[in-house]
């Protein structure tokens, strides 16, 4: 039996140099808060769903997490991230990979841990249009990363098997993800992570960015 391959994609650091601009724009919404938290730490959890980001940097702070602020703290995010939303531009080798997959006949999708609000300028600097691309938002499931809903999600709306999916990400809650739902798990160094903090939580190959990605297609069955 054949094993058709199909390739889900993380956007934030995996499709589009996006990641310090959503650290920059959380540390904005933290400021904005009076929450007084180094920029390092706030990358370290770029990646993981927007409401188990604040839940654990207020952890961290001993502060109190109340719905209402965890909310201000995502419209401010999103706020600041649209005032650095003309800084977003795809990593490189992005768009002829997408193209690549495409010529190939091999389903592909995204999904990300951010909601449709900040997603958008992202899917626009790559040139994608959601009504045409299956694109999983942060909106669309119950939990995002590092649960597996949106790689489960967007399994779905490819109609295929999640076991047959190579899952592209560049944090370790993409990979933990993909390792809960039996997904292959491909990292890329291009959101800021190692290549051993990669391998630890999953990632069965490590690429540096898209471009170098697709240069190695075949390593990860990417071919028909």
């Amino acid at each position: 039996m054949r094993i058709e391959t199909n390739v889900l994609f993380d956007l934030d650091g995996t499709l589009v140099d996006s990641v310090y601009q959503h650290v920059l724009a959380w540390k904005q919404a933290l400021d904005a808060e009076g929450i007084a938290l180094s920029v390092w730490r706030i990358h370290r959890k770029i990646g993981m769903s927007g409401g188990l980001f604040t839940n654990q940097l207020l952890r961290e702070t001993d502060l109190e997490i109340s719905p209402e602020r965890v909310d201000r703290l995502r419209r401010f995010h999103a706020e600041a991230y649209a005032g650095l939303s003309d800084q977003i531009v795809p990593l490189p080798g992005a768009q002829a990979l997408l193209a690549a997959l495409t010529e190939a006949g091999i389903p592909w999708a995204i999904a990300t841990s951010g909601r449709m609000e900040t997603a958008r300028a992202n899917l626009d600097a790559l040139g994608i249009d959601p009504a045409a691309v299956p694109v999983v938002t942060r909106d669309q499931v119950k939990y995002a990363k590092p649960d597996p809903d949106l790689f489960l999600a967007a399994a779905e709306r490819l109609g295929v098997r999640i076991d047959h999916s190579v899952i592209v990400g560049d944090s370790i809650w993409d990979m933990l993800a993909a390792r809960r739902c039996k997904g292959l798990g491909v990292g890329l160094l291009s959101g800021g992570y190692g290549t051993d903090e990669l391998e630890r939580a999953g990632a069965v190959r490590v690429y540096e960015a898209p471009a170098d990605l697709l240069v190695h297609l075949d390593e990860v069955a990417g071919r028909r």
